[in-house]
């Protein structure tokens, strides 16, 4: 029951987060940004957020610079969307899973024309 109750938790911020990053920070160091997941601990005491963030490495890092400057604007707006006894400590992460994807895919199709002209 308690497994439950963390996944909508952490669908909610999920939500929120996205939302507010998309429209309240005006922060220019942030670029594209998609919300892909929150993991959120079982005491909701701490909330991985991960991101996937279009641009090479030096705008990816400028992004994450940004967003730990904005934690704490992050984490009081959450506190008053989601009405949280404790609301959970924010750790932003990026997720390589969508390149990764993006890059197999790639090889795929590379490997298929190469065995289409044989």
């Amino acid at each position: 029951m308690a497994k439950i109750r963390v996944g909508r938790v952490s669908e909610q911020i999920k939500k929120e987060i996205s939302q507010l990053i998309q429209s309240e920070l005006k922060d220019p160091r942030i670029g594209f940004i998609t919300v892909t997941g929150v993991e959120t601990t079982n005491d909701l005491s701490q909330a991985k957020v991960y991101l996937s963030v279009l641009g090479n490495d030096e705008q990816k890092a400028e992004t994450l610079k940004a967003l730990s400057k904005a934690t704490g604007y992050l984490r009081s707006e959450l506190g008053k969307r989601i009405k949280f006894r404790h609301t959970p400590e924010l750790f932003f992460k990026f997720d390589s899973s969508i390149e990764y994807g993006s890059r197999i895919e790639n090889l795929l199709t590379e490997i298929n024309q190469d065995s289409g002209e044989r």
